[in-house]
């Protein structure tokens, strides 16, 4: 099954509208996918019609930004979700209300790092979007010249200790579980590797996600090395969750890999899909 269960459109951050994301993966020969929009599910109606006109397998997903420890942040997958189950529906759209305050003290963080205008710059490239992100005042980072990709932008604008971050209180870990097991889901920890966090840190927060209900990992990511995906891989094996393969696709020219090109899971891994469809 090649399966990419983390990719994103423009209702969030990404930057292509829903269908244009199916349409996308189908011609890189995608079997099964998943549109796992930040803290959004209006647009898996439109991608969900667009997976049956290209003949491909078709979940419903979200990404749910949470809150750990001290000033820590994760993202939750869920996969197979309700998109209608009002706890879901309303936990997201607090989590989006929370993001808007975000925008405008990353703004003012910019501001006063020299960087006039990002407000207005970051909610032109989320115009179709129903949320500002990092990616948003990223594209305008990089529109300005300020930095060569979006990449570099997080690199040292963005990422947490940088002049643009701001800490923000997301869902708790209980919530984003409760909401997606509430909703049928599966639950999955996104791209494991990329936190800024020790390994200790991680193997934690992977324990205490286990041991509330979590049921899956990303293995194989666009974002994670060969060596990467063998060492996920392992802790897969030791926790007991499944394997997850994905992406992480926002767009064209900005993304760790395109869609449907993600390394193959190692052997003896349970793949997520296998109860999934």
């Amino acid at each position: 099954m090649r399966a990419d269960l983390h990719c994103h459109s423009n209702i969030s951050d990404g930057l292509l509208p829903p269908a244009e994301v199916v349409r996308r993966a189908a011609a890189n020969g995608v079997e099964l996918l998943a549109l796992t929009d930040h803290d959004d599910v209006s647009g898996l109606a439109e991608a969900r019609a667009a997976a049956e006109d290209c003949g491909i397998a078709f979940l419903d997903g979200v990404e749910i930004s949470i809150s750990w420890g001290e000033d820590t942040s994760f993202h939750i997958v869920g996969l197979g979700i309700d998109p209608r189950h009002r706890a879901l529906v309303d936990g997201l759209a607090a989590i989006r209300s929370g993001r808007d305050g975000r925008a405008v003290r990353i703004a003012e963080a910019l501001r006063e790092a020299g960087i006039p205008g990002a407000l207005a710059g970051a909610s032109r490239h989320a115009e179709k979007s129903t949320i500002i992100g990092r990616a948003h005042f990223a594209r305008y980072l990089v529109e300005q010249g300020i930095a060569p990709d979006v990449k570099t932008v997080f690199d040292h604008y963005l990422a947490k200790g940088k002049p643009g971050y701001v800490p923000h209180h997301w869902a708790t870990l209980e919530e984003a579980l409760a909401w997606i097991h509430g909703s049928g889901g599966v639950a999955v920890i996104a791209h494991p590797a990329r936190y800024r966090v020790s390994r200790d840190e991680l193997r934690r927060f992977i324990a205490e996600f286990k041991e509330r209900g979590g049921e899956a990992m990303e293995v194989a990511c666009g974002a994670h090395s060969m060596d990467l995906v063998h060492e996920l891989a392992s802790l897969a094996r030791h926790f007991g969750l499944m394997a997850s393969s994905a992406s992480d696709f926002h767009g064209p020219g900005e993304s760790y890999a395109d869609l449907g090109v993600v390394p193959p899971l190692p052997e003896g891994l349970v793949p997520v899909w296998r109860d999934l469809i």
